[in-house]
């Protein structure tokens, strides 16, 4: 079983889903309050009754996905006001809004649920999906959402080379794109490959939203196969290609665009008002009235009439609003220790409560040396296992953990948490003893026994051991601390670094560009393992630091990137083949083979456990819980359904 922690993580969703359909529901806590007094929301019947708007039953689907409030049914009314950060922070849009895939997650995180589409049917291998969508569904704009939306989306744009230089691999197999097919107006069927077991979990996440982001009928007008006077179009615009000026106008999943267009129809809760753009101090969301989720007694969700995304520049500007109750749900940016005394001691105050995030994570702050550095000597360095095992055994975790976690984690290295059936114990544990004395004597041997008057050691080219870590200081400000410390430790076994603390954009930037000497950044795979197996093996483009090219030549199939060793390769095989199966022992034994080389290899270095979040709810807005799970694959807070949130009096 799973670490419970207000919460039950069980392990049920990495079972082999089977298609369900009928309406799902979050479970009920408390009584039931009084019905809104309407169907709708008040501003909508307005427009109904002046003629603006069709009517309620004209807007929803045949069979409306019907959730069950956490708490109680909600009233209409009021803006929900949140936080985000800066010019990048796109993402804390998506985890509130853009959560609405053909499939979702239930609240525990442990099984996929019908959303967009009904119901479904899997064969006998997994290689081939078919999806009922929910008829009458229609876009924000009032368009009927069918089977042609989903299959553009995959085939038109998803699968362009020229807006993607290798699909996306949540929509493709062993190197191979899926095929999707309309079979009739709300029906599609997903072709696979080979098979593909964990489509549904891999579809109920962030970046598996991208069968349901892009309405054919608006955004066709963009590409060159519909509009061939696109390019004119374009130029005219100010874009420099027909592709940024679809982007510009379609966004994509993790992407600022995506919130700036206040014409793209969506699926969501609220639509755009005020955009995500350059010089925006806020980002308005309104309520989408065509949206296709109602309560149990057949209002029309969302309760909440608008949302108010505020843009601050720092954190301690989102720490002052919350205290001042300026903010109603917030999580993001502000879940590290060192701010939680100040917000328990202002509970009264800015009248919010706590509420507990349960991570997914494996570590908190993994460290990754960019073993394909673009400098050779930089790149023989990093390349010696013996080298990183040395940093590792160089790292007095204890001090860390007591210093900026305030003693509670304990120092782990990367893979399934203690607590997790797929836990393995060297990938974990290994190296995590702080032993100076060790960790001299073997970088000696690796030939990096010379010092200069500093005490630091030198190369064998007779440089000065020195390279920097990239760390977003805005977005993890704890990981700073802890490199500030790893930074004096690491001196006093000879070893030079810069903490080099720099905007997300460039983060980013430098990982693309594979231009970074190392990098940090909470290490993910606790209690997901095969949805984000990034530090097992070079899976992730953006996020396999230690090595992006790599992974860039696992993603497009050995179109780009640099070719990896055959140790990675034979992790490559080994995880197609675990998520080819749908037999859950069978998907084990692969990824502990995957554990064992990692273990071995020995890529990356970890500092200590994750550790678990928090939040704060304002205490007049309802229908939240107050524990949730704390993961990118499941976007707290979207899968507990801000849609269903209200406020009361």
């Amino acid at each position: 079983m799973r670490e419970k922690q207000g919460l039950s993580l069980g392990v049920t969703r990495r079972t082999f889903l089977a298609g369900v359909g009928g309406a799902v529901a979050l479970s009920v806590a408390g009584g039931v309050a009084k019905a809104a007094s309407s169907e709708e929301a008040p501003q909508l019947a307005a427009l109904v009754k002046d003629g603006k708007l069709p009517a309620l039953k004209d807007r929803l689907p045949e069979n409306p996905l019907v959730v069950t409030p956490h708490e109680k049914i909600g009233t209409y009314g009021g803006t929900l006001r949140r936080g985000i950060r800066g010019s990048s922070d796109h993402n804390g849009i998506l985890r509130m809004v853009g959560n609405q895939g053909l499939v979702r997650w239930n609240i525990e995180f442990t099984e996929v649920l019908p959303n967009l589409a009904e119901k479904w049917e899997i064969n006998a291998d997994a290689s081939e999906f078919t999806f009922y969508l929910r008829k009458g569904t229609k876009w924000s704009d009032g368009h009927p959402f069918t089977a042609d939306d989903v299959v553009f989306a995959v085939e038109d744009v998803v699968k362009n080379k020229e807006l993607y230089g290798s699909t996306p691999a949540q929509v493709s197999i062993g190197g191979k794109a899926v095929d999707v097919a309309k079979v009739d107006d709300y029906t599609v069927k997903f072709k696979f490959a080979a098979p593909n077991a964990l489509y549904l979990e891999n579809l109920a996440t962030p970046l598996g939203q991208h069968p349901t982001l892009f309405a054919k009928h608006y955004c066709s007008k963009f590409l060159p196969k519909y509009n061939t006077s696109i390019e004119a179009e374009a130029k005219a615009a100010g874009a420099a290609s027909w592709t940024e000026f679809f982007r510009s106008k379609c966004g994509d999943i993790e992407i600022p665009s995506r919130w700036s267009n206040v014409d793209k129809p969506t699926l969501d809760p609220w639509v755009v008002k005020e955009p995500y753009s350059g010089g925006a101090t806020r980002v308005v969301m309104t309520r989408n009235p065509y949206f296709w989720q109602v309560d149990t007694e057949g209002n029309q969700l969302p309760y909440v009439d608008e949302i108010n995304f505020g843009i601050s520049q720092d954190v301690e500007s989102l720490m002052l609003n919350v205290i001042s109750g300026k903010i109603d749900i917030q999580e993001r940016h502000i879940s590290t220790l060192a701010n939680k005394p100040t917000l328990s001691a202002n509970a009264k105050k800015g009248d919010y409560r706590l509420m507990t995030l349960v991570p997914s994570a494996a570590q908190q702050c993994q460290i990754y040396l960019n073993i394909t550095h673009k400098d050779p000597a930089m790149r023989t360095m990093f390349a010696d296992k013996s080298f990183r095992q040395a940093l590792s055994l160089g790292l007095n975790r204890q001090e860390i953990i007591d210093i900026v976690y305030f003693g509670q984690s304990e120092g782990y290295q990367t893979g399934p948490r203690p607590t997790h059936p797929w836990y393995h114990e060297k990938l974990a544990r290994q190296l995590t003893e702080y032993d100076q004395d060790k960790a001299n004597a073997m970088l000696d041997k690796a030939g990096y026994d010379k010092k200069n008057d500093n005490g630091i050691r030198l190369r064998p080219d007779g440089q000065p051991i020195f390279f920097a870590i990239d760390v977003i200081p805005t977005l993890y400000p704890d990981l700073v601390d802890t490199l500030e410390l790893v930074k004096a430790q690491w001196a006093q076994i000879g070893v030079d670094i810069k903490v080099n603390t720099i905007e997300r954009a460039l983060y980013y930037t430098r990982g693309d560009d594979n231009a970074h000497d190392a990098a940090v950044w909470p290490g993910p795979g606790g209690l997901d393992p095969m949805l984000d197996p990034r530090d097992f093996f070079a899976f992730h483009p953006q996020g396999s630091r230690y090595a992006i090219p790599w992974a860039q030549w696992y993603t497009s199939n050995g179109q780009k990137g640099q070719e990896p060793p055959e140790s990675q390769k034979k992790r490559f095989k080994l995880f197609d083949e675990a998520r080819s199966t749908a037999d859950l022992q069978k998907r084990g034994e692969k990824m502990k083979e995957i554990f064992d080389i990692a273990a071995d290899e020995f890529e990356t270095i970890g500092v200590c456990l994750a550790v678990g979040g928090f939040g704060i709810i304002r205490n007049n807005l309802r229908n939240v819980p107050e524990t949730e799970p704390d993961s990118w694959t499941w976007p707290n807070p979207g899968p507990a359904l801000p849609q269903q949130f209200f406020f009361t009096s």
